[in-house]
């Protein structure tokens, strides 16, 4: 018989799940919550042998529910629509798994059994409860995509556990694994990440892990995958803390990793990444890493630790210890539903204790956006986000980033800016990449790199947009944002200088005007105006904000742009 782990606060919202400190003895079945009309969670009490009809009508079913998890559905057998355990007999476990597997097979799926319980109402019978995961690549993509920003302080093992996922060797302790992940040269001397680096670690529809073991290539685990996880490898020490930030504004992860050193807890930079995933809204997990090198009780101490900071005011966190494959399954899906768990792995990127469990979590891990709203995006118009410039042999410039809405395809004509006397230039989209495989259509919500040819690369810079034409779109050097002041030494006030991030844009602003106040204190909110020092940018309203200057930070979101033509661009920035 088996007996979750109970959750530190009563969480009435969270859907049922097998691993919520449920105990499957005693007469009467247990009640859990109904099942949702939205989502990827199926439940069914049993699929014995279904008429044609209900076959049909099983499978459309299905479909809905692989729409709504973007490609993932869990099908919960044995489980009432109302959510009551009852559990099945073996024999009907079996024929409703077959049916399961039949009506998979219809859809192009593939189906894997999470876990299995079992539920004893005082029956000599045996019943259980089966879980199964069912995973389709939809038809109008190559693979399922999430995106993971990895956090976390200097030298807590961010690139060598990157390096071990994705390489598929365990490190020497010496940092042998993150050689491969390193893009400059003082990098792999200090050992430490100075810029964004991006590693796949890919996923079959069976569940199986698809990385560099093999010696495979980027495109072969593009190919073999039907789940790719793209980590986002951003710098830990502290003189590098804007271009984590611009990794975190700028490539919108769905998720992050925070990593903790189990032998130094909570130290350096890892309050403020955890401050910038809570400001920024990004949902996250964490994971103790180095668990090797200490004692249990450290162990235990630094995750005691951890706890604490996250049941904090300013966190409102549910933390969950996962210790076995069934807690890696539970956390996966609650943490879906519920932005306020936070699942936290002990784990070894040496002696690769542990590491398995991260890997289940991945695995089943759902696309935390909702695919109505990834609809809605696709609809709007083309907007593309410039993170990186490179020149490629033979190629020419390319551009790597996100498509905020729309769809972008190889042979589009899209206008680019804007430039730092406002304008907005003519391109053409050759050809498309994401992650490191060609592409003909781009989604909104997804990543890739876009070849323009001979475009000249020196009218290119971070923070541009390229657009459909016909948006015609407004570009502003002066803008009103609702802010909070999280921290300032003295006070904030009209004058004072900060480097400003939304989204792709990073650029320092001057304090123009504070509405109805002279001056602000931490804590403190207001209306500010901002005026960019350096050339106008494409900004939209209610993109959310973030600024600092040394110690200085507050967060916010734009509430008014004062849009300028090109010509007042110009004239503004002395042309």
């Amino acid at each position: 018989m088996w007996t979750g782990t109970a959750w530190p606060i009563d969480l009435p919202s969270l859907q049922v799940d097998l691993g919520r400190s449920l105990d499957f003895t005693g007469s009467e079945p247990l009640q859990g919550a109904p099942e949702a009309e939205d989502g990827n969670i199926e439940y069914k009490l049993k699929l014995v042998n279904p008429s044609q009809y209900r076959f049909e009508h099983l499978v459309t079913q299905m479909k809905w529910r692989l729409q709504e998890g973007r490609g993932e559905a869990v099908y919960q057998i044995g489980v009432e629509d109302n959510g009551l355990l009852v559990g099945l007999a073996e024999e009907e476990m079996r024929a409703s798994l077959k049916t399961l597997h039949r009506m998979a097979e219809k859809v192009g799926a593939d189906i894997t059994v999470l876990r299995e319980r079992e539920v004893d109402y005082d029956s000599d019978m045996p019943r259980k409860i089966t879980e199964v995961l069912v995973r389709k690549v939809p038809d109008n993509q190559q693979f399922l995509d999430l995106r993971v920003a990895v956090l976390g302080n200097v030298d807590s093992g961010k690139s060598t556990l990157l390096g071990v996922l994705t390489q598929g060797e365990l490190d020497n302790g010496r940092g042998r694994a993150r050689l491969n992940l390193f893009r400059h040269l003082h990098e792999i001397q200090s050992g430490r990440t100075s810029s964004i680096s991006f590693e796949i670690l890919g996923f079959n529809s069976k569940g199986e892990v698809v990385n560099y073991s093999d010696s495979r290539t980027a495109e072969e685990i593009c190919e073999s995958s039907s789940k790719m996880i793209t980590f986002i490898d951003l710098a830990g020490h502290h003189k590098y803390l804007h271009t984590t930030i611009f990794g975190l504004t700028s490539y919108c992860p769905d998720c992050a990793l925070l990593l903790v050193s189990a032998n130094t807890g909570i130290a350096g930079t890892t309050r403020e990444h955890l401050g910038l995933a809570l400001a920024l809204k990004v949902p996250f997990f964490i994971v103790v890493s180095k668990v090797d090198l200490c004692a249990k009780t450290t162990v235990e101490r630094t995750v005691r630790q951890l706890e604490r900071v996250l049941k904090q005011p300013g966190c409102h966190k549910v933390p969950m210890l996962v210790t076995s494959e069934d807690d890696a399954v539970t956390a996966a899906q609650q943490f879906a539903q519920s932005p306020n768990v936070t699942p936290i792995f002990t784990l070894s990127s040496v002696s690769g204790e542990s590491l398995d469990l991260l890997k289940v979590f991945l695995n089943i891990l759902p696309p935390l956006t909702n695919s109505k709203e990834q609809e809605e995006l696709m609809q709007q118009l083309t907007e593309f986000q410039v993170d990186e410039i490179y020149t490629v042999p033979e190629v020419g410039t390319v551009v790597g980033g996100t498509l905020a809405s729309g769809i972008c395809r190889e042979g589009d004509q899209l206008v680019v800016g804007p430039t730092d006397d406002g304008r907005f230039l003519e391109l053409k989209v050759c050809s498309i990449q994401r992650n490191r495989s060609a592409c003909r259509v781009l989604r909104a919500g997804q990543a890739a790199t876009l070849a323009l040819g001979d475009f000249d690369r020196a009218l290119l810079r971070k923070g541009m947009v390229m657009v459909s034409p016909e948006m015609n779109p407004t570009i502003c050097s002066v803008f009103e944002a609702e802010i909070v002041l999280l921290f300032h030494a003295t006070t904030f006030r009209r004058g004072f200088q900060v480097t400003v991030h939304v989204g792709n844009v990073r650029q320092t602003a001057v304090v123009e005007k504070i509405h109805a106040k002279d001056k602000l204190r931490t804590g403190e909110k207001a209306v500010v105006r901002f005026r960019f020092l350096k050339h106008p940018e494409y900004l939209k309203v209610g993109a959310k904000l973030l600024f600092r200057e040394g110690v200085t930070k507050g967060i916010g979101h734009v509430t008014d742009v004062q849009a300028i033509s090109a010509g007042e661009a110009q004239a503004n920035m002395g042309f």
